[in-house]
């Protein structure tokens, strides 16, 4: 059950990428609005603005909004360029169906690996940048003076010399006529205005907190039905039979269906229907040979590539096995990193109408093209015959972009009732059993030193699965088997490196797939592999009997901007001074998705088990600082997420299938648990754009393990911690 994104070409998907490396749809004057902005023909100004009569600013964003603050960042961006009212801007999702018509004109939809901006800022700022010049142009030509005389700011155009002025909702309707202009220059980064503010949400309203706001499952269109679905619970299983019988004539339910070769689906007038519907259909499973599968065998297989000779470098520099050879002594760890379930709030669900002419879907999806390939397979239509629509997400996490198992069951429900609306929602026991789960991992470390106690060598070895063989296969093609996502953060990567430099360094990974589908969660690998290199660093400064801090420093002189961040916390957490009686200090670094990231904590432990962290202090380098406020909320929220797979997370397999079946059995911590967090912000990027969402989520952990130690006295190498007796409290 490998979770591929669907083969585009088969449906006649085929894309042209000339108009994303520029973000202009030059020549394209087709406009995309909704039917209100149709009805009060508001101009296209570019691809990236529409301008309404009142002068309201509608931005076209196309990555997803998951909680994380993608669409004011982007829309800041364009709003920059712009010279706009801020106060006066909107956003609107362009469908996928309508990009690729237009040759892809609004490039990547994808959002996940914490790249909504930092791989789309250039071409969303040229789109605000194009639009301001054509509304200026606009404004010159219905004046007839130089446009050269002529400047915007706060939606307003200005003639210099006479004091003259229009807004851009009188000029809009010109200015869409006019060629999008293909020499641009964009603002000194000195001069921005919006770039780099803490300004409010354009997301935040008030239905998101009474409730009103319509996410994918909230979904109503006209003489919809509903229904939800039971997948084998075996991945790799089919279904053998199925007994309808028991639901036949229950009012409300319309149909008993397969779906595909694996699953049974129930359609009803309303969920409750379907649900307890098909809790009484029979089903018989051919559960195959995963079936013996248990956590325990999938753990004798990551230890024996612990020890196997073969392995895929990812990091190496000087001769490791000769050094590790001749050490004077030796410092070596097992670490261990379990299977996770995304655990969104909002279970998997898509809406999907179906006919011989035309197939729909609407999908809360990280990724729109995605959603649109699954339902051109799916469906059996051409490309032009489908189209998605983007509905507000509630949690994505990487569960909602490459894996579209739900779009396409929607659409294959919706094909055996044709015309009619179908919404498929999952149950929460399907969304934590149909996973695509954080891949596991174990991974030995040995660190050498010489007489003197200097390090000498480092080796690194991984043993777990790959996420690239099941996802992105043809990446391993290229990369000779190798999938380089597994080495995240501890890749040779130049000065973008891990933030270490050894004498000796080897970094490999013994690939050990299972049948347990792995999935880009939030982070992805760097977060297992922080835990690993940055505790398995405590535990070779002890060897060195050297500071744990002053030890990371002497290997990073290659590496300021992970330096600067690992002083800037270690500064804020008082690192040089002693702790309050009974608090402890914790402290990790690590370079992920494009940032430099660093956290220490404080914490004190009572009865040997539980844990109070009193704070951490968080310090992020992502380059360029969009909205500060948003970053400080990104790295509290990622710490939410760090710290609950720290101390309560965890899926394990019996009898081949997953256990943990709800929120009972898959914890998160709580309001009351969480620490204080104080976020520093540096700015050493030059003119780099890094990630926010997911970088500092690797750092919680480790920094709290070390902080462990030092209060307990107990190096803990397996998470979750509640399999050590230990609770956050």
């Amino acid at each position: 059950m490998n979770a591929r994104v669907p083969n585009l070409s088969r449906r006649h998907f085929i894309v042209g990428t000339t108009a994303v490396s520029s973000g202009l749809a030059l020549g394209l004057q087709m406009s995309l609005m909704s039917s209100a902005q149709a009805a009060e023909s508001s101009p296209e100004i570019g691809v990236w603005v529409v301008i309404k009569p009142d002068d309201t600013v509608v931005v076209r964003v196309v990555r997803s909004e998951m909680g994380q603050g993608t669409i004011t960042g982007l829309a800041q961006m364009v709003a920059e360029e712009l010279e706009c009212n801020w106060s006066k801007v909107t956003v609107e999702y362009p469908t996928p169906g309508e990009s690729l018509r237009r040759k892809r004109v609004w490039g990547d939809f994808s959002t996940g690996g914490s790249r909504g901006i930092r791989t789309s800022e250039q071409y969303v700022r040229k789109g605000g940048a194009a639009a301001r010049l054509m509304l200026v142009q606009a404004a010159a030509n219905e004046w007839k003076v130089p446009v050269a005389e002529c400047v915007a700011a706060q939606s307003v155009i200005t003639h210099k010399p006479t004091g003259r002025q229009v807004t851009f909702g009188k000029v809009a309707a010109a200015a869409s006529k006019i060629a999008v202009p293909t020499e641009i220059t964009l603002k000194d980064p000195k001069d921005w205005k919006i770039i780099g503010k803490p300004l409010n949400r354009i997301d935040t309203f008030a239905d998101k907190v009474t409730g009103k706001q319509v996410y994918g499952i909230d979904l109503k269109l006209p003489g919809m039905l509903v229904a939800t679905i039971k997948e084998c619970p075996v991945f790799g299983g089919t279904v053998k039979s199925f007994d309808a019988s028991k639901v036949t004539g229950i009012k409300g339910v319309k149909k008993v269906m397969k779906v595909g070769e694996t699953a049974v689906a129930v359609v009803a007038d309303t969920f409750w229907v379907a649900k307890t519907a098909l809790d009484q259909v029979a089903i018989v499973w051919d559960e195959g040979p995963n079936a013996s599968v248990s956590s325990a065998s999938i753990a004798k297989i990551l230890e024996e590539g612990l020890m196997a000779e073969q392995a895929f470098v990812g990091n190496t520099r000087g001769d490791t096995k000769a050094a590790l050879t001749s050490a004077v002594n030796k410092t070596e760890a097992t670490y261990f990193y379990p299977f996770l379930n995304h655990a969104p709030m909002e279970p998997m669900n898509a809406t999907a109408k179906w006919t011989p002419e035309r197939c729909e879907a609407w999908v809360p999806t990280q990724d729109g093209e995605a959603s649109l390939a699954a339902v051109i397979e799916a469906s059996g239509l051409a490309a032009e015959k489908c189209d998605v629509y983007k509905i507000n997400l509630g949690g994505g996490f990487g569960r909602r972009g490459a894996f579209q198992d739900y779009t396409t069951q929607a659409v294959n429900i919706a094909k055996q009732m044709p015309g009619t609306p179908i919404k498929l929602m999952w149950t929460r026991e399907e969304d934590m059993t149909q996973g695509r789960y954080h891949p596991i991992m174990m991974c030995k470390l040995t660190g050498s030193f010489d007489a003197n106690k200097n390090l000498t060598a480092m080796h690194m070895r991984l043993s777990g699965q790959s996420i690239l063989a099941s996802v992105r296969p043809a990446v391993l093609a290229a990369q000779k088997g190798r999938d380089p996502l597994v080495f995240q953060g501890v890749f040779d990567g130049g000065e973008h490196g891990f933030g270490y430099e050894f004498p000796n360094q080897l970094m490999d990974h013994a690939m050990r797939n299972t049948h347990i589908p792995p999935g880009f969660w939030r982070g992805v690998n760097v977060n297992q592999n922080a835990v690993f290199m940055e505790c398995f660093m405590d535990e070779l400064a002890e060897t060195a009997g050297v500071d744990a801090v002053e030890f990371r420093r002497k290997y990073m002189g290659k590496f300021p901007r992970n330096l600067a961040v690992l002083n800037a916390v270690a500064d804020g957490i008082g690192w040089a001074k002693p702790a309050a009686p009974g608090v402890f200090r914790g402290v990790a670094q690590m370079t992920a998705f494009g940032s430099y990231v660093a956290a220490a904590c404080e914490l004190s432990v009572t009865d040997g088990t539980k844990v109070k962290i009193h704070r951490i202090v968080a310090a992020t380098d992502c380059g360029y600082a969009v909205n500060p406020a948003q970053i400080k909320r990104q790295v509290s929220g990622s710490f939410v997420y760090g710290l609950s797979a720290l101390f309560e997370q965890e899926c394990t397999v019996k009898n081949g299938r997953i256990e943990q079946k709800n929120f009972d059995t898959f914890g998160s911590i709580r309001l009351a648990q969480m620490p204080t967090v104080e976020t520093i912000i540096l700015e050493g990027g030059g003119k780099d754009w890094g990630g926010i969402g997911e970088p500092t989520i690797c750092v919680a952990a480790p920094a709290v393990l070390n902080a462990i130690y030092r209060a307990t006295g107990k190096r803990l190498r397996s998470v979750p911690l509640k399999n050590s007796g230990m609770t956050l409290v």
